[in-house]
């Protein structure tokens, strides 16, 4: 690559060689076509996740101001209040400057003449921004207005209600009229085998854009297919999709690789050739993969829908044959009459139908869960164990990085204060903490927070960290004694410039490897807890409480209640694990075939 194409920025070089990057973009662009309405569909799903998210910051804000007000009486309640409400936005600031903004807001603002710190000063700009779309969510009044409400002197909250009402109203739109290619709509697996002398009132086969086709004899479903082929058509298109954009995206490391990286090699290039070569690490890979794939695509992928099968089973009807008679029912009812009791004339096993004609790939629950569809239950509970996985991770890495940056630059009483607060949490049984706060918790106003997840969530980030901190200690360690910072001491850095430019570099990895091996043991603890009755609230789907519901039925014909949840449990924790040990390995061969523990151990005893 000449010398004038590697001065550019990655833009530049694009832009002087454009067409390897446009093809791939036209490529994702076809791709996010074939499921732009699920797209969207999940970006109003995560926009609702915000709402919850929003009005518990404003239970538990509401709680701890009453509280400290019934304590301390107004004046300390009005200093603690305050107090109280600046830590959390600091702390918030400080996350989202580390997570989303990659560029200096002061340098952006042309501030830096300013006669305050520069870290200060962005960070109470952020933290300004952060309380103003708080209020604006928590406080705008105008929920009741319809779309494009603004009219004469619109206010800031109005602005935004008016373009989020827009915007929710065309997204709306789109997932309401657009068509999809992996959905349930397009490849149905519900209906039935119409009686003789009824094939003109109900034909075989299905309406595709209008034309309907037939191949088999059923009324409804995809191509007038049995429920059981319709449904594993579906399942076999959207796992072949999801693997299409896994080549796709490898497609564009390699197009980024070849074409618009100004060198030939870097180290990263011989951890990834590590990793493919490495088949324990691989069969993570694959494992995390379909995983993530239910996750994702848990509304598509479960026989039925969740809203039919879990939340408003009574509110859903569906059409089927008896006694020659085409007849309609809830699903609820259904339900019930096909619950698995052990006993082999009350058993909906694995790949199995009911008597109202709907397919149970793994089978139903027993009577004490209203006899619901086992897969479409773990299909959705794998979102809740992703979800409360994922950011139980995220905020005890961030606050394990923070304490890793801090205890290494400037050791000494810094490093003394983490290391009695982190030996403290871990000579606790982790166990009966999650159950202590789990009952202490019960009530409170952010255990309604997706049905107590997040409260999970906080409780594994709160006790996990210190594991994850003495992981990356080490090499925090090693990293704050090399050249380049003394280097960069001597020039007056800032430590935190110091940190986050020269020392989280080196620091990521290992959060990265010993993210993936804890996520598996929060799976796990998860699942434990909602066994004990302690975790996730019914009626929202978790793995552990699929267990607990099928115990007694474990020595019966209806093993797959407990068995067939309390295997993916296993094996999803081991593919993670086995992910974990494969990126170690990668980054780090000297690590080879020695476990977890070691090099953790070796890692915190910096």
């Amino acid at each position: 690559m000449s010398e004038v194409t590697q001065n550019k920025s990655v833009f530049g070089r694009i832009a002087a060689n454009p067409t390897p990057a446009l093809v791939w973009l036209g490529g994702a662009l076809l791709l996010l076509a074939v499921e732009f309405s699920a797209f969207v569909d999940a970006l109003i799903l995560f926009g609702e996740q915000i709402n919850p998210l929003v009005g518990g910051s404003k239970d538990v804000g509401g709680w701890y101001v009453d509280t400290m007000y019934d304590t301390l009486g107004f004046a300390g309640g009005t200093v603690m209040s305050a107090l109280g409400a600046l830590i959390v936005l600091a702390l918030f600031s400080v996350f989202v400057k580390a997570a989303f903004i990659p560029f200096s807001v002061v340098e952006t603002f042309g501030l830096e003449d300013l006669p305050i710190s520069a870290d200060f000063l962005e960070r109470f700009i952020i933290g300004a921004f952060l309380a103003v779309l708080w209020l604006v969510l928590l406080y705008e009044p105008l929920a009741f207005l319809p779309a494009l409400p603004l009219i004469g002197e619109p206010t800031l909250a109005q602005l935004i209600h008016g373009f989020a009402q827009t915007t929710a109203k065309a997204a709306d739109w789109i997932v309401a009229n657009v068509p999809t290619l992996l959905s349930r709509d397009l490849i149905p697996n519900q209906g039935f085998n119409p009686p003789a002398g009824a094939e003109g009132e109900y034909p075989p086969g299905s309406e595709i854009f209008g034309t309907r086709i037939a191949i088999g004899d059923f009324h409804g479903t995809f191509l007038g297919l049995a429920p059981a082929y319709a449904w594993a058509v579906r399942v076999f298109a959207i796992y072949l999709y999801a693997f299409v954009w896994l080549v796709w995206a490898w497609k564009g490391y390699k197009t980024f690789r070849r074409h618009y990286r100004f060198a030939d090699w870097t180290p990263r290039d011989d951890m990834i050739d590590r990793l493919r070569t490495h088949r324990w690490g691989q069969f993570g890979f694959v494992v995390v993969f379909l995983f993530l794939v239910m996750a994702m695509f848990a509304p598509a992928l479960g026989p039925t829908t969740t809203a039919q099968n879990i939340y408003n089973p009574y509110g859903h009807e569906f059409q089927y044959v008896e006694n020659g008679q085409v007849q309609t029912s809830t699903h609820g009812t259904a339900n019930l009459q096909s619950a698995s009791q052990g006993t082999p004339d009350s058993n909906y096993g694995v790949m199995s139908y009911d008597d109202y004609g709907r397919f149970h790939p793994i089978g139903t629950l027993s009577e004490r869960a209203n006899g619901k569809d086992l897969f479409t239950f773990m299909a959705d509970g794998a979102r809740v164990s992703l979800f409360i996985g994922l950011l139980s991770i995220a905020l005890g890495g961030f606050i394990a990085t923070a304490l890793a940056m801090v205890t290494a630059y400037y050791k000494g009483l810094a490093d003394l204060i983490v290391v009695v607060t982190s030996d403290s949490i871990q000579a606790l049984p982790g166990l009966l903490i999650y159950i202590l706060l789990s009952v202490v918790f019960a009530n409170h106003p952010i255990s309604n927070i997706y049905s107590g997840g997040f409260l999970l969530a906080l409780i594994f980030a709160a006790t996990g960290w210190p594991g994850l901190w003495r992981a990356i200690r080490g090499p925090a360690f090693q990293v704050s004694e090399e050249e380049w910072i003394d280097a960069a001491k001597s020039y007056g850095q800032r430590p935190s410039a110091t940190m986050r430019k020269h020392m989280l570099p080196y620091v990521a990895g290992y959060l990265l490897i010993y993210g993936s091996l804890t996520i598996g043991g929060i799976i796990i603890s998860v699942a434990a807890l909602s066994f004990l009755g302690l975790g996730v609230q019914a009626p929202t789907p978790e793995w552990g409480r699929a267990v607990n519901i099928g115990r007694p039925y474990v020595t019966t014909v209806s093993w797959h209640i407990a068995t067939i949840p309390g295997l993916m449990v296993v094996f999803v924790v081991t593919g993670f694990n086995a992910l974990g040990d494969g990126i170690r390995d990668a980054i780090d061969p000297q690590s080879e075939g020695s476990g977890a523990g070691e090099t953790a151990a070796a890692g915190g005893g910096g």
